[in-house]
């Protein structure tokens, strides 16, 4: 692919732009009105464009199977000081890894002389064998003798054991029966008895011996076939190793000074060790490749989602999205290595210039309004938060202060426990859903319908921390109750009641297709970034943790 059909010049003015002074930070960043142009042009092309067919699930004619795709535009100067900009897709499109006018995979896996489809025909024969052993007419017919036996063995053993009891019972009672009898007879009864019990027993025994030769020796006939599958499954195993880790070295990736690194070293220096599932074939990675490898220098990137997302995520059809923390963070520590990017606003403290307002406080308990972009507990890289503060308001403080969080983009209220015991009570409380908490949120978009209970079960995407999805198998329960409050200029005022208490369970809830499918206002994780996040907690009920008394606290929204 020429550097020519990649490159790809505005077709617009672009006067009174300003380029930027540093490469964006991809991880938390608004796109540059360079980015925007350049993401509008491609935009444009996928609406109309002809060269391949690809169902995004926004055309109605196409009835394949829908797979949404994140797309990327880097804008790039070349060697003479021309502006241009690369495009890119994430994975495969239309099944494919090249199209025009895209740049190439770091790494082609569909290249049909390339090694991973020859050793990928290897582990297909793997495959083969192992599902012609699987399927033997032989050994299906083997596996059903052997539970039949097992079937009528049970139920042999079992009836023998049901004989045996009765048998025993009957002797009981002729040994009652036999007082009226002479000594000698009773003396010839017992010791017959005691011998028809011990030889119920020996048949007992015999049979036990009978079935377990029987199954035994079919289990042996089944067992040459397992041996063959195990062998055979293991050389699978150990050959798709092999090609994983040959894998992991293919993926070279550069920086700015054509210094590489394989996937395989880059994720060895994390702690999962391995790269996960589709690491290096994101958007972003493709574009700073292409651009190191052709000598064009970055200048600003975007990324925006194209199409319907998958069940368990969020993604909005034409929405920007930062890159993903899990395949792309360790890559492109070493892509963007010497080149100046713009501060990581994560790594500011938000509450500069915020104070913490006291609704309540007594000598066990405070209540406080904590303000939006505000840390409940310190973070990794920031300490000021409403309990470090909570330590220099209440020095004397022997508890942790803090009993349950916010997310720090979440205001409202929190309750404060003064003592360790009182942070006890408090806790149970909470562990066992004794506190009641509602929220106010303002979401994009008219509600249809006035009240409801949402039940979607969430678990963190380990791939883009702290996002959580919706998974079925195994997410956690997550079910909240909503009302409406407001509609009013597009948008729609609602109140929250979480009966359980998972990360961002409010926003996925609000921003989810099976949801509400409309993100609460602000939601920068799950809709569109704005000044703040439009969701405050308004109330908090719970039992004194001195006197017992049920207290309710209301502050409602500005919003």
């Amino acid at each position: 692919m020429s550097i020519d059909s990649c490159f790809i010049r505005f077709k617009g003015t672009l006067d009174g732009i300003t380029l930027p002074e540093k490469f964006d930070y991809p991880f938390y960043y608004d796109p540059t009105p360079l980015a925007l142009i350049a993401a509008k042009e491609l935009k444009e092309y996928l609406r109309t464009q002809e060269d391949w067919v690809h169902n995004f699930g926004i055309d109605p004619d196409l009835n394949s199977l829908v797979i949404g795709k994140m797309f990327g535009v880097l804008v790039v100067k070349n060697e003479i000081g021309e502006l241009g900009y690369l495009r890119a897709f994430s994975g495969k499109l239309a099944g494919g890894n090249h199209h025009e006018q895209f740049v190439p995979p770091v790494f082609d896996m569909l290249k049909e002389d390339g090694f991973y489809k020859k050793e990928e025909a290897i582990v297909n024969e793997f495959n083969s064998k192992i599902l012609a052993l699987e399927t033997d007419p032989m050994f299906l017919k083997l596996k059903d003798e052997l539970q039949a036996l097992k079937k009528q063995a049970q139920d042999s053993l079992a009836q023998t054991k049901i004989n045996i009891k009765q048998a025993k019972l009957e002797r009981k009672k002729q040994r009652c029966d036999s007082i009226s009898m002479h000594q000698e007879e009773i003396n010839i009864l017992l010791k017959n008895l005691s011998e028809l019990s011990i030889r119920e027993q020996f048949e007992l025994k015999d049979q036990q011996k009978y079935w377990s030769y029987n199954i035994t020796s079919l289990e042996e006939k089944i067992n040459v076939y397992e041996e063959k599958l195990s062998a055979l499954k293991l050389e699978r195993k150990n050959k798709s190793a092999k090609i994983q880790a040959q894998l992991f070295e293919q993926y070279l990736f550069y920086n700015q000074n054509l210094e590489s690194k394989s996937l395989g070293s880059i994720f060895s220096e994390t702690p999962f060790h391995q790269p996960p599932a589709g690491a290096g074939e994101c958007a972003a990675p493709k574009l700073l490749q292409y651009a190191f490898q052709h000598k064009l220098t970055p200048l600003t990137i975007a990324e925006f989602w194209w199409g319907d997302a998958p069940k368990s995520e969020i993604r909005a059809h034409e929405q920007y999205y930062p890159a993903c923390k899990g395949k792309c963070e360790p890559i492109l520590a070493h892509m963007l290595k010497g080149i100046e990017i713009n501060e990581n606003k994560l790594l500011q403290n938000p509450g500069i210039g915020k104070s913490l307002e006291i609704i309540y406080e007594d000598d066990a308990i405070a209540i406080i309004n904590k303000p939006f972009e505000f840390l409940s507990v310190p973070g990794k890289n920031i300490k000021d938060s409403v309990a470090e503060r909570m330590k220099i308001i209440y020095p004397e403080a022997t508890g942790p202060l803090v009993v349950h969080r916010l997310d720090m983009s979440t205001s409202g209220l929190m309750l404060i426990a003064k003592t360790i015991s009182v942070h006890k009570v408090l806790q149970r409380q909470f562990i066992k859903r004794k506190i009641e908490k509602e929220y106010e949120a303002l979401l994009e978009g008219d509600l249809k319908t006035n009240k409801g209970r949402i039940n979607l079960p969430l678990r963190l995407d380990i791939d883009d921390r702290p996002r959580q999805l919706v998974c079925f198998e195994h997410g956690k329960l997550a079910q909240t109750d909503w009302e409406l409050l407001e509609r009013k200029d597009g948008k729609s005022k609602v109140r929250f009641k979480p009966i359980t208490g998972r990360t961002h369970q409010l926003r996925v809830h609000a921003a989810h297709p099976l949801g509400l499918n409309m993100p609460i206002v602000g939601d920068d994780l799950y809709g569109k970034k704005e000044k703040r996040l439009y969701l405050h907690a308004a109330k908090l009920s719970f039992y004194h943790p001195v006197n017992r008394l049920w207290l309710t606290f209301e502050l409602n929204s500005d919003f």
